[in-house]
């Protein structure tokens, strides 16, 4: 009877091993920020979960990892994130990690090649102005190239590639379902592209100003008409001179908004737009309100779009 036993148990414990054997392979996909995220879960979609390491609210600028977020990437199969000038906070635990699960956008060669100059070098007439506080400059300084990348669906489209390929890696049991969320993700970009350049297009010479210098990317893409904005650092109020080039530009009303941000509300902008005409809306630069799916990034993009053409179509 106990040798009966004894081979029952045998048999389950083999059979559960085959099972456990048998089980797909999964690999956790940590991004740096929200935006990242979206990207990453349209070509991870019903392959294997994507998580974000800034916690909505937070900025990417001055984050600090908690132990919980050391762990994260530790245990992490597949790290996305932009590079140091923009998550400084990520730089030593990335360098931790071995080069298979690195994935560091901006040294992608598809992606350097549409990168923008920073301002500190670029000849932008009222953009250069904003450089000129010293404090400003001196915490918010991105290197030679601006680094907010997601905001270029271009980039994004590279972004997916390079994700794509790094999946491939991890789990090529699964290439016709990675294969077809990245032709989908690139199907449903180009739709986007059609749909916000056909909106935008009402709002292209209509001026405003943005709270700070992260929407070069989209504002390029799409031929938008920005006159500058208050800070290069979100965390550091602008100087005097600023605040007076902006305000003497809104009582001329060569703006008609002038943008804060989720995170960011400065009571400064209520007081440099006061007694003017000029609208105040809000741009969200992350997408905080959105949930990863297939479709986030592609939401995202058609968010924003409809933030710039409420506030400067005064909606």
């Amino acid at each position: 009877m106990l040798h009966n036993k004894k081979r029952r148990l045998a048999v389950l414990v083999s059979l559960g091993l085959t099972v456990a054997v048998a089980a797909p392979v999964s690999a956790t996909v940590v991004a740096s920020i929200k935006p990242l995220g979206f990207i990453a879960a349209a070509v991870a979609d019903g392959v294997t979960p994507v998580e974000v390491l800034l916690p909505d609210g937070a900025s990417e600028h001055d984050y600090t990892l908690r132990p919980s977020d050391v762990k994260r990437l530790q245990h992490a199969d597949l790290v996305v994130w932009i590079g140091p000038e923009m998550e400084a906070f990520l730089t030593k635990s990335a360098a931790a990690l071995p080069v298979a699960k690195n994935l560091e956008l901006a040294e992608l060669p598809g992606v350097k090649s549409h990168l923008i100059a920073s301002v500190d070098d670029a000849d932008a007439g009222a953009e250069t102005e904003a450089v000129h506080d010293d404090a400003s400059h001196h915490h918010h300084h991105h290197g030679q190239y601006n680094m907010h990348l997601w905001l270029s669906p271009e980039i994004a489209r590279q972004s997916a590639v390079a994700i794509h390929a790094k999946l491939l890696e991890l789990m090529p049991q699964s290439k016709a379902k990675l294969d077809a969320n990245l032709q989908q993700f690139d199907a449903s970009l180009v739709k986007s592209d059609q749909e916000i350049g056909s909106v935008l297009a009402t709002v292209k010479d209509k001026g405003y100003f943005v709270f700070h210098d992260a929407y070069r990317y989209f504002e390029q893409y799409y031929g938008l008409s920005p006159l500058g904005y208050f800070t290069v650092n979100p965390e550091i109020q602008p100087g005097a001179q600023r605040l007076h080039q902006i305000r003497t530009q809104l009582v001329e009303q060569k703006a008609v908004c002038v943008f804060a941000e989720p995170q960011f509300r400065p009571a400064i902008i209520d007081a440099v737009a006061r007694g003017t005409h000029v609208r105040k809306g809000t741009l969200d630069p992350l997408g905080m309100s959105i949930s990863l799916t297939k479709d986030s990034y592609v939401n995202f993009l058609s968010q924003l779009s409809s933030q710039y053409v409420s506030c400067l179509n005064g909606a």
